[in-house]
């Protein structure tokens, strides 16, 4: 037990993860997280313009998460509110929707949760996580730069495939079965990952992703001080760090103490890792997620003035 544990720890990267108690969904690790950060920013609930919740675990399937939680948070009946069915890949997509929207005029203030709840006790990779950030119109801010992208050819390489409208579950879903005496039990309804799938589409579709950006907004690599990507393992995370030629120092990581905290593990690492040093100076960071979708998304953002509020642990 004891080596197939360091076995893992070697190869994926990960000794400690956090799982949320039965009773909590990712909804109250984004009401604790955005409580946090309301109060850190002296923000009045009634001046948030927009509420963005990027996640795969909401509540009901419907109504909309955010609707509840702009509910449960004591905002203005006029806050838009709506949620985006994005996971790994979901911060940059989040950033933008609500960029957009503050650099259309709509609004000036606004907020994105992004996390889920996908940890379980058997499976090693994944860890529980809720995450708010908020945006507010400066015109004097320096503009950020997106590389967003979609490929649902590979839908299935990450899939919940039970419990939609193309397969609704049903009794047959409850019954175990293996392919083999000496293999595992497997659910049919129980979320699928094809490794070796994701790995490729990771490795071949980041680093293009963020040079294809670094040219577009023509910023050399060295003007980087920090690349922080989606912690997805050690193994493709660190193909990806050395495809770029990029040196340890500059890409923060969190999977060791965190694992992988799916949409929530870019905001996640800015906090745990360099959130001081985000805070003393102006920075250029370069935000990298990817995963179910097939789906990847590259930002270029200057981080000045910044707020960071401390992790919660709840």
């Amino acid at each position: 037990m004891r080596s197939e544990r360091e076995r893992l720890v070697r190869n994926i990267g990960i000794e400690h993860r956090r799982i949320c108690a039965d009773w909590q969904c990712f909804s109250d690790l984004a009401f604790d997280a955005t409580e946090r950060l309301l109060a850190e920013l002296n923000w009045a609930r009634e001046e948030v313009d927009a509420l963005i919740v990027v996640t795969q675990s909401p509540d009901y399937i419907t109504p909309a998460t955010a609707i509840v939680l702009q509910d449960r948070l004591g905002m203005a009946k006029t806050t838009i509110a709506f949620d985006v069915n994005l996971g790994c890949s979901g911060y940059p997509f989040g950033l933008h929707i609500l960029g957009s929207m503050i650099a259309a005029g709509a609004l000036r203030k606004g907020i994105v949760l992004v996390g889920d709840k996908c940890a379980t006790v058997k499976e090693p990779l994944f860890s529980d996580a809720g995450t708010a950030t908020a945006l507010e119109f400066d015109p004097n801010a320096a503009p950020m730069h997106f590389d967003l992208n979609s490929d649902g050819s590979g839908y299935k390489a990450i899939i919940q495939p039970v419990g939609g409208h193309r397969e609704p579950f049903g009794l047959q879903h409850m019954v175990p079965f293996r392919d083999k005496d000496d293999e595992p039990w497997q659910w049919p309804g129980a979320f699928q990952l094809d490794g070796p799938a994701v790995l490729s589409f990771s490795t071949q579709q980041v680093p293009p992703s963020v040079n294809k950006l670094l040219d577009y907004a023509q910023t050399p690599k060295e003007s980087v001080d920090y690349f922080v990507f989606h912690q997805a393992n050690r193994m493709i995370n660190e193909t990806i760090r050395k495809k770029l030629g990029l040196q340890p120092e500059k890409v923060p990581t969190s999977l060791h103490d965190f694992g992988n905290t799916s949409g929530a593990s870019l905001p996640v690492t800015m906090t745990v890792r360099i959130r001081e040093a985000l805070e003393v100076k102006r920075n250029r960071l370069l935000l990298s997620g990817f995963g179910i979708g097939l789906s990847w998304g590259t930002c270029l953002i200057d981080i000045e003035g910044a707020k960071f509020p401390t992790l919660i642990e709840s």
